[in-house]
């Protein structure tokens, strides 16, 4: 799903651009003689390298944060000198969102809250009409101006700044979504049906997965986000 999200986020990005969506009216892709969007992708996990994949497929200009050194190397190796990557640091994110026509939340803990990286006063840097794409509202989403949307109305306008904050991005390619993810937990589901809660003892993946159990919440991560909240 975090592969689908990302996917899907430059895509959004650009059509929220669109001025019948209050975006600045400029075209992703660009044409010859104009030049094209600039993209920032706060985030190199799955979805922010899935997005990406996609916003280079696009011909956008592309900058990549992470905190993570390694995961830049890889980026760099990946997408060569199409994407530009910068280590994450306040400043950076908030230098990075001057120039930034689409920026993309790709930045998320599992099983916690994303972390706040957008402040308002941050916001306020990016060109008006820009776009910011949330991906990581699901999990209350990285700038302080996000609130979820849905997919019959994924925009809003805050503060000059189209937001498209939809909580469950896959939905809109709901068979394409369906396929990949049947495909993902059958293995899962197979084996819970034939040992119950001991698959997860010879799977630590699964064990992973698990966050609640006899009414208790055992994921020390939601845990303490939610005692905090």
């Amino acid at each position: 799903m975090s592969d689908i999200a990302g996917r899907l986020a430059p895509q959004m990005g650009a059509l929220g651009l669109h001025t019948s969506h209050g975006g600045s009216g400029k075209l992703i892709t660009g044409l010859p003689g104009v030049p094209p969007g600039r993209v920032l992708i706060i985030g190199a996990g799955v979805v922010g390298m899935s997005a990406t994949r996609t916003a280079v497929g696009l011909g956008a200009r592309v900058t990549l944060i992470d905190r993570q050194a390694d995961t830049l190397v890889h980026a760099e190796a990946q997408f060569g000198a199409r994407v530009e990557t910068r280590f994450s640091s306040p400043d950076t994110i908030a230098d990075s969102l001057e120039y930034a026509d689409i920026v993309i939340g790709a930045a998320q803990i599992p099983g916690r809250h994303a972390p706040r990286l957008i402040s308002r006063t941050a916001l306020a840097r990016m060109p008006q009409g820009a776009v910011l794409v949330d991906v990581a509202i699901d999990q209350g989403g990285i700038a302080e101006t996000s609130r979820p949307t849905t997919h019959s109305d994924p925009f809003f306008v805050a503060d000059g700044i189209v937001h498209y904050c939809v909580t469950n991005m896959p939905g809109a390619v709901a068979r394409t979504a369906t396929k990949a993810l049947t495909h993902a937990t059958l293995p899962y589901v197979q084996a819970l049906a034939a040992q119950g809660l001991a698959a997860l003892e010879s799977d630590a993946g699964l064990k992973a997965g698990l966050h609640v159990q006899d009414g208790r919440i055992i994921h020390a991560g939601l845990a303490q986000d939610l005692q905090s909240r």
